[in-house]
């Protein structure tokens, strides 16, 4: 009888394992997400100061035009970012708490008896397709702040182009795939 007890109070443990390991992962992306979020954040309000001061700018200095459509063009992929990781977020907070519902679950029907197990089951599913959903919007969303990074620095071999003497230019082929949204 004990080895009996033994065996079910293991199996419920050892069931129990998997939801408080999805948890810790809902966990750490909530945590690398909202970083990336408050960066995003001061990337939007960096740009925004930059585009006020060319606002007060000469109309005359070199590649200023250039400069205020680079920065109308973050502008708007830091607010697509944004709107990303803050969707990105709300499914992690979904994930975490459906990843805790599942281990309550687990521990409700070892106590009730197995009819009610498709319940943890399905909560489990649930939390998994909320993590792999958010998980997608932050591959979307690494692959615009790329997009970002790019753009910049054809800008700045633009500007070195405009004052670098002829002879210290490298002709490169442009060889990146756009990724435009």
């Amino acid at each position: 009888m004990q080895i009996e007890t033994l065996s079910a109070t293991l199996s419920v443990l050892s069931a129990s394992v998997t939801p408080a390991v999805l948890i810790l992962a809902s966990s750490s992306l909530i945590l690398a997400t909202s970083n990336r979020l408050s960066r995003a954040i001061d990337r939007t309000r960096g740009i925004s100061e930059r585009l006020a001061d060319l606002a007060q700018e000469e109309a005359d200095r070199t590649m200023l035009v250039e400069e205020r459509a680079l920065l109308l063009g973050q502008l708007g992929r830091t607010a697509r970012r944004t709107k990303l990781l803050t969707r990105a977020m709300t499914r992690l907070y979904m994930a975490l708490a459906v990843f805790i519902a599942t281990s309550v679950s687990i521990g409700v029907v070892a106590v009730v008896g197995v009819p009610y197990a498709w319940i943890a089951l399905g909560l489990g599913f649930v939390g998994a397709m909320l993590l792999f959903w958010a998980s997608v919007l932050l591959i979307v969303e690494s692959r615009i702040g790329l997009t970002a990074v790019y753009d910049d620095m054809e800008f700045v071999q633009a500007l070195g182009r405009q004052y670098s003497p002829p002879d210290n230019l490298v002709a490169r082929p442009a060889l990146r795939r756009p990724w435009r949204r």
